[in-house]
């Protein structure tokens, strides 16, 4: 069979790209199916309305031991074991979406940077827009977005801390297609206190940070209690959204955790903002009902003691939110799911054991086939 009929080709487009990528020993027509842009477009669209089947763990900051990078199942990540080993290899996952991973070698001087698709194994070096190579590690910032205008394009956004406190963060984005880094004319105002940008929620066209709980802001300051900062990147207009009066009440210790990540499919008019709180093995969960009143439902309150987990004392090492409606976590010893919505409401299960033990970070990921851009190669694992 040299072509893919009309009946199989929008079944295809439905495949995991693991199995996609197995069938073209079968053909030469399954062959050309993985590099045709139109197919790779189905494929892409169609993947939106899935859920992602695994997560990226890693040590959250540089120790002596390497990086390790775990999926719950190897069967159902689609990511190989020689691409892990890659991975594995001073390399730090920053961000991953539409099966793309952002990356950064940390083993480099300076570091280098760039976009990997674990699923067709090729890879596209980026560089920055800066010549500070001192200063690299410590003052940039940056990361992946969903684009969902272009079929296989994605932006890169690239942020630098100013050396005043008191200025904007400079802002250029670079679009593969384009190959140009194009400067914002306005900067990110995060305000007072420092941005959590390790977790960037696209959601009403505008990309949001959460600050974090310290209690360095003086009381009386419009910043003196946590914030949500959106950055527009079409017209560069930076907005404070405020967190509900429930979830800053005494956040502002060193012991509050806060976190924000998508809420419902991001392709859906239903999504929202999902904020997750920790404070003394305590998890709270709120929805935002109304982003232009900054009206906020809490939907989840519940202590680690009383999930009846698999150990007495659980230290919680990490979390995130998959799929708009599970909270994934992770104590010193395994990994749990906390359904978040319907059915699953509450519902613990064990995922797997951790091995890193340590503060960890989970990067939720599903292999799907877009390219990483012009002049990818394939990846030497």
């Amino acid at each position: 069979m040299a072509m893919i009929s009309s009946e199989i080709f929008p079944i295809c487009t439905y495949l995991p790209a693991k199995s996609i990528y197995r069938f073209k020993a079968v053909s030469k027509g399954f062959y050309n199916l993985s590099k045709e842009a139109f197919f790779i477009w189905n494929h892409v669209h169609n993947s939106l309305k899935r859920d992602d089947t695994c997560f990226f763990l890693q040590l959250e900051r540089p120790c002596n031991e390497k990086v390790r990078l775990h999926p719950p199942s190897q069967q159902a990540s689609g990511v190989s074991g020689d691409v892990l080993q890659f991975l594995s290899k001073s390399n730090k996952i920053l961000a991953s979406t539409k099966g793309l991973i952002l990356c950064r070698a940390t083993d480099k001087t300076p570091s280098e940077f760039y976009i990997c698709n674990p699923a067709t194994k090729s890879w596209l070096p980026i560089s920055l827009p800066t010549h500070d190579e001192k200063n690299l590690n410590a003052h940039v910032i940056i990361m992946l977005l969903e684009c969902y205008d272009e079929f296989d394009d994605y932006m890169v956004v690239h942020f630098e801390t100013p050396t005043d406190w008191s200025s904007d963060y400079a802002c250029k984005i670079l679009k593969p297609r384009e190959g140009l880094w194009k400067p914002m004319e306005k900067g990110f105002c995060a305000g007072g206190r420092n941005m959590k940008f390790n977790m960037p929620v696209h959601h009403n066209g505008v990309i949001h940070f959460i600050s974090d709980c310290g209690s360095y802001i003086t009381k009386g300051s419009p910043y003196f209690e946590p914030y949500i900062m959106s950055y527009n990147l079409k017209n560069g207009t930076s907005t404070m959204l405020k967190l509900s009066k429930t979830s800053r009440k005494s956040s502002t210790d060193e012991k509050c955790d806060m976190s924000i990540f998508n809420w419902g499919k991001v392709s859906m008019a239903s999504s929202s903002i999902c904020l997750v709180r920790l404070k003394r093995s305590t998890f709270k969960v709120w929805i935002l009902k109304d982003y232009k009143t900054s009206r906020w439902r809490r939907i989840m309150k519940v202590k680690t003691k009383e999930m009846g987990l698999n150990e007495k004392y659980p230290t919680i090492t990490g979390f995130t939110v998959m799929n708009g409606e599970v909270l994934i976590f992770s104590t010193e010893k395994y990994f749990y799911s906390c359904g978040l919505i319907d059915g699953n409401y509450m519902k613990i299960e064990e995922i797997c054991e951790n091995k890193c033990k340590y503060y960890v970070s989970l990067t939720p990921y599903m292999n799907t086939l877009p390219p990483c851009g012009p002049g990818a190669t394939p990846l030497s694992c």
